[in-house]
């Protein structure tokens, strides 16, 4: 999952010496969040619209309309830009990036190559569209949740009981509980055998401590054990 196979390659960029008023009409043209500031093709900011509503005049309701619309081009990209903004390397991964853009609260920056050119930006909704890719939530299935011992060989265990039934595997995501001799594994199924739903819950209960399923064919959830929200970092299988 590589941040070059999933980010936006058609990146709009602003001058520094564009108006804020440009910046705005960018934004608004191609529903965008935030610009790369350029200067001789070389990135040295980025503004958000963020930016562009902290620079508005605070009294502007005291202005006339041609006032304001006057104020506004004059401003100048450089003037209200972040410097120094935060990239993300060409060959990071999907989860490096969304490292980056949660410890930083960003909503998203741009992607640069080794020579600091920028090649691309990476948003919060590109990574929402690879964790709907990967866990293939958009086909109705049926979801699994266990808390397994961290032993080599223990996820296969379930994954073969689960394939007995003839269902088909579409994910399996893993993460580190707070204990370190457990994980919480998430195995997302389709196309089982309805009539044997019931005995493959049965069988998979009584070899793991089953957590939850979610049957989104069904639209029912059950809940088989306290569940708190695991920490440490994904595994996608």
């Amino acid at each position: 999952m590589l941040v070059e196979n999933w980010m936006s390659k058609d990146v709009i960029t602003v001058d520094v010496d564009d108006s804020m008023q440009d910046a705005t009409r960018l934004l608004k043209e191609h529903n965008i969040r935030g610009l790369p500031v350029m200067e001789n093709g070389k990135l040295v900011g980025i503004v958000t619209d963020r930016d562009l509503k902290k620079a508005s005049a605070s009294d502007a309701t005291t202005l006339e309309i041609h006032e304001l619309l006057y104020m506004i081009s004059r401003i100048k990209v450089k003037d209200i830009m972040t410097k120094n903004p935060i990239t993300i390397p060409l060959d990071s991964t999907i989860d490096e990036a969304a490292a980056i853009l949660l410890e930083n609260k960003l909503s998203g920056a741009p992607v640069v190559d080794d020579k600091g050119q920028v090649v691309g930006i990476i948003t919060q909704i590109d990574i929402f569209r690879v964790l709907v890719s990967f866990t293939g939530v958009k086909k109705a299935g049926i979801q699994f949740a266990f808390q397994l011992e961290d032993l080599p060989g223990s996820i296969k265990e379930i994954a073969d009981i689960i394939r007995k039934y003839g269902c088909r595997l579409m994910s399996i995501l893993s993460s580190h509980d707070d204990q370190v001799d457990y994980r919480h594994v998430y195995i997302r199924v389709s196309d089982c055998d309805r009539g044997r739903i019931g005995e493959l819950k049965e069988e998979l209960k009584a070899k793991a401590n089953m957590l939850y399923m979610v049957d989104h064919v069904e639209k029912k959830k059950e809940v088989y054990q306290e569940y708190k929200r695991p920490s440490g970092s994904w595994i996608v299988g």
